[in-house]
């Protein structure tokens, strides 16, 4: 893109600040900051005075497959899944591009050792539950990991350092999440310094269309694989790629998954999923009424008593659809560093504007029907969220001794 193009793509969005101080940048700084231009989609910042995400249509809850009739099954379930495996019909994909920041680490989250008399990173952790997969199935499921442009180059780096923890490094794909700009409250983009334009990730949901964008579709088509299992690098305890999960999804005639846990209280901070106007949706913790909190069902167990773990499984034409579809737009108040006009670099102390993001749970309500499907909360479910308390590196290992993981 050259200056009149890059003129005129921010005159038509209103924001021709951004080239205030091009004449005195050099040469290098003013292809990088055309180049930005070029990519960014400004189109979103005509969200900020509404979000795109509308009222809850009409809840209803949705049966989960309860552990009972999973093992009752698991046979089938899991040789279904087997089979789908061996066929290479199975991907996962990682979402790794945030930083651990909470935990009060400056590296890639999954970086992060919880290890006690040894090191074991949290990469490390979901590697080797991949592993007990592929030496199930005698198969390798290929593996997408979303980085993000700050943890990207770091995060690669420590696959090679590390010899991708035992897997095969064939069978290992990197890509970058998608950005979008991060505007003030009356929709202009920040600079976060001369030649460069605040940005931030395009939200979770934005997994599918960055790996679209990146090229990485062509490995899927070209595979054939049919499945997508995406996770949140969090849970180190999380199980991909499960043949009987695979199976359970396939055999029931659903196209998508969604693995959940049972709730340990009615306020616990998960999403439960739901049907919204007759189709799969998910209710987040915050949405939840106290009339849904005491609903129950004809047996007299909670409603909604079943929250989802960010770990789904998708049919890929199905997210080919989606990605065909705009998904709503989630217009969120953040702190965003940014220059002033001065020039000077401003890490505000309150929020200052809006950041624009996609989530994973508005894809569930995107597709026809999708299985809940329950599992033991003590062996699939150890989340690092927190250096301390709930959901922290404390309570993780805890729950990785129980299960025999050796820290």
């Amino acid at each position: 893109m050259n200056y009149e193009e890059a003129y005129g793509k921010l005159e038509k969005y209103g924001q021709l600040h951004v080239l205030k101080y091009y004449e005195e940048l050099p040469e290098e700084k003013r292809e990088a900051l055309l180049g930005q231009i070029a990519e960014l989609d400004f189109e979103v910042l005509k969200y900020c005075k509404e979000n795109t995400t509308n009222e809850k249509g009409k809840i209803a809850p949705l049966a989960a497959m309860q552990m009972p009739e999973i093992e009752k099954h698991k046979e089938e379930y899991t040789a279904a899944g087997i089979e789908e495996i061996r066929k290479g019909r199975i991907g996962a994909v990682l979402l790794a591009g945030g930083m651990g920041t909470r935990l009060g680490s400056e590296c890639p989250k999954g970086m992060f050792d919880i290890g006690m008399t040894k090191p074991v990173y949290i990469f490390q952790r979901i590697i080797e539950n991949m592993l007990d997969v592929v030496r199930q199935a005698g198969a390798w499921v290929h593996l997408f990991v979303m980085t993000s442009d700050k943890n990207h180059d770091t995060t690669v780096k420590f696959f090679e350092e590390k010899g991708y923890f035992g897997y095969s490094k064939d069978y290992v794909s990197f890509f970058v999440q998608d950005v979008v700009p991060a505007s003030d409250y009356d929709g202009k983009v920040y600079m976060e310094e001369k030649w460069k334009i605040s940005t931030s990730p395009n939200g979770n949901g934005g997994w599918f269309s960055s790996m679209s964008k990146c090229g990485l579709l062509d490995i899927v088509r070209e595979g054939d694989i049919e499945w997508l299992n995406v996770f949140a690098v969090d849970n180190v305890l999380q199980r991909i790629a499960d043949p009987c999960f695979i199976g359970a999804t396939l055999v029931n005639g659903c196209v998508a998954g969604a693995k959940v846990v049972r709730k340990n209280s009615p306020d616990e901070r998960v999403g439960a999923l739901c049907l919204e106007d007759g189709r799969p949706s998910i209710v987040e913790y915050y949405e939840l009424t106290n009339e849904m909190k005491e609903a129950k069902n004809a047996d007299g167990s909670p409603a909604y008593d079943f929250g989802v773990i960010l770990n789904y499984i998708f049919k890929t034409q199905e997210l080919e659809d989606v990605m065909d579809r705009q998904l709503p737009l989630h217009v969120v108040e953040k702190q965003i560093p940014y220059m002033d006009e001065e020039g000077n670099h401003i890490e505000p102390e309150a929020p200052n504007g809006y950041k624009y993001e996609t989530l994973v749970l508005d894809m569930i309500h995107q597709v026809d029907n999708c299985l809940a499907y329950e599992v033991d909360r003590n062996r699939e479910f150890a989340p690092i969220k927190n250096a301390a308390g709930i959901d922290s590196v404390e309570t993780a290992r805890e729950l990785c001794r129980m299960n025999g993981i050796e820290l």
